[in-house]
């Protein structure tokens, strides 16, 4: 029975789906008035907020929704005028509009477009001869006409009016009464969704709401500036009308990839009619790429670049969806809409797929793009992202954000049987040679700051720390030392990483052989810590007082509970970075004191076991 609706499940999905793209298409009537309202209601609730402490809600209300619809009301009456005197005024242009047509044709006479259309031409003429004259009817229908009844037929020019009309009113109504009710509105949804979602909700509907009242904000600054430059160039090329093409430009673009089309489009075919040859309208249309390159490249990326939280390829597919559904108002509501889709994503665990797919945001953070593109054997990409890191992070936290990391998900991968150790070899080799190149390029940089000193330079009274390393597993672990071993290169500490697999009465003679002050235990999670807690045992009862290190090293993905076990063994610390280790071993070096020079050289080499093995 489980399994026959966990089949039906997805089915059960899709038919839900369906239904509510049935919904929103047969109830558009309603839904897009108030898509509108609530739309207006984000964007004029900031004004109505500030007004509404100094004259009370209600006036507050009226006086900002009048303001702004009247305003839009004269804005589309101008317009309209407008483009009636241009209509007025094309017969003056008659002569440019024909010059221009026959260098059209003169252009085309033999050339591809001449003999395409003599091949038509021909075609015709053969179908015509085929086919023969038309039958004549036998019979000829008699139609019966009536007479056209008086009353209300003689207002049925209302028709087309009444409708926007009704819409457009049926939009101020409910804008005022959403923003005079606005704080009622929103508890009531807060209860219908639960006060147990209390902090969800309430985290949705602010990011909503400031996620499309910036993102409204931000285009309306780009589309003033856009259309100030439009209007002054257009001027200067002598366009008819100029600041109604401007105006009309900077509406337009509100519209998502054809409202900037549009908007260029009109002011080019005026120049076409009205300029005299083609010098003109060449202008206008390099003045509107200009523009174009200008406003996305530099305006959209200061003001406008993650505004609304959205992919562009999530916008398309949006714009695509909702134009088809709701038509040019649905083009116009798209981006609003899909930002409060990425909202509710980003908040509602069932939308949670949405949201992944349609922000803006990374959908693998960097570990994981980094260890996917080394499962795919691209060393090219993996290497690109750590440059990437190295050039808008701190240099030294490559280490533990993407090399590492990798190590760690190979690994957990390996031991539940989803990658083969021929695999998780390959991973762990790139990485290696990554590590190379990363180190390299850490080091290049510090010399290129010129950084002040902060090892053997800053404290030459001290001699070095001398650390030994073990890994006491895998090659992964002594991986991750040879990492370690990169971070302290600056630093006046001496690792050397001995080579395994050792028992714990070969350790604790390397250490007494090397005088070594710190030892440092690699075992990287997810692996369990029980070799490394009998190897810790050993060694507190070895040496008594020496300081131990185990690193366990992972992600907090990966982070696992052991470290209580194992400073019960006898681990001085155990640390979970290979930063936080550095910085340890930093305190233990700077708080000796000054010491004579050690007997007996200490072996810095690091030693790799199966080193030729990647």
């Amino acid at each position: 029975m489980d399994d026959t609706f966990k089949g039906l499940g997805g089915w059960i999905t899709f038919a839900g789906s369906v239904l509510v793209i049935v919904v929103l298409y047969w109830a558009q009537a309603v839904l897009v008035p108030f898509a509108l309202a609530v739309l207006f209601t984000f964007v004029l609730t900031p004004p109505v907020g500030w007004l509404e402490r100094w004259i009370g809600r209600v006036p507050a209300v009226l006086a900002v929704v009048t303001c702004v619809f009247v305003l839009l009301g004269l804005a589309g009456w101008g317009l309209a005028r407008q483009a009636d005197h241009l209509a007025d005024d094309l017969p003056r242009y008659r002569l440019n509009i024909l010059a221009k047509i026959a260098d059209v044709r003169g252009a085309g006479k033999g050339g591809a477009v001449e003999k395409i259309q003599a091949t038509i031409d021909d075609i015709k003429k053969d179908i015509d001869r085929t086919s023969g004259p038309p039958a004549q009817s036998a019979s000829r229908r008699v139609v019966v006409a009536t007479e056209p009844v008086e009353g209300l037929s003689g207002f049925s020019w209302l028709g087309p009016i009444l409708g926007p009309l009704g819409t457009a009113g049926l939009v101020v109504a409910m804008v005022m009464f959403m923003l005079l009710e606005r704080r009622d509105l929103r508890n009531r949804l807060i209860g219908l969704f639960g006060h147990g979602r209390l902090t969800t909700t309430t985290k949705a509907f602010d990011e909503a709401g400031t996620r499309v009242s910036r993102q409204l904000l931000m285009q309306s600054l780009v589309n003033v500036c856009f259309g100030i430059a439009a209007g002054i160039g257009l001027t200067v090329l002598d366009v008819p009308y100029a600041w109604v093409w401007a105006a009309l430009g900077a509406v337009l673009r509100f519209i998502p990839y054809v409202g900037p089309v549009v908007g260029a489009g009109a002011p080019i075919l005026v120049s076409l009619a009205a300029l005299p040859g083609w010098a003109g309208p060449l202008l206008v249309i390099a003045l509107f790429v200009v523009l174009e390159l200008f406003t996305n490249l530099v305006l959209e990326t200061v003001l406008y670049a993650g505004a609304a939280g959205v992919s562009q390829v999530a916008l398309l597919v949006s714009v695509c969806f909702w134009t088809w559904l709701w038509g040019p108002l649905g083009l116009l509501l798209a981006t609003p809409l899909t930002v409060c889709v990425v909202v509710l994503g980003k908040h509602v665990p069932g939308l949670k797929g949405l949201g992944i797919l349609m922000a803006d945001t990374p959908a693998l953070a960097p570990e994981y793009g980094y260890y996917q593109r080394l499962l795919a054997r691209d060393l090219s990409e993996a290497a690109d992202l750590v440059d990437r890191h190295l050039k808008t992070e701190p240099p030294h936290t490559v280490y533990d954000a993407l090399l590492l990391p990798a190590l760690n998900y190979a690994e957990r991968d390996r031991l539940e049987d989803r990658l083969s150790a021929d695999e998780e070899a390959a991973v762990i080799g790139a990485t290696r040679e990554l590590l190379t190149d990363a180190a390299e390029s850490i080091r290049r940089r510090l010399q290129e700051t010129q950084e002040p000193p902060s090892g053997r330079d800053a404290a030459p009274s001290h001699h070095p720390l001398h650390v030994v390393g073990y890994a006491t597993n895998s090659v992964t672990d002594e991986l991750a030392l040879t990492m370690l071993g990169e971070l302290l290169h600056d630093l006046p500490i001496n690792l050397g990483v001995a080579a395994g697999p050792l028992s714990a009465a070969a350790l604790v003679a390397l250490i007494r052989e090397r005088r070594a002050s710190v030892v440092c235990l690699a075992d990287l999670p997810p692996s369990a810590p029980s070799k490394t807690r009998y190897l810790v045992r050993k060694l507190r009862a070895a040496l008594p007082d020496l300081p131990i290190i185990v690193g366990r090293w992972a992600p907090v993905s990966l982070a696992d509970e052991s470290s209580e076990m194992l400073r019960a063994a006898g681990a001085t610390v155990v640390t979970s970075s290979l930063l936080e280790t550095r910085t340890y071993l930093h305190g233990i070096a700077d708080s000796r004191p000054p010491l004579p020079e050690a007997q007996g050289a200490f072996d810095v080499q690091v030693h790799m076991a199966d080193a030729n093995r990647s």
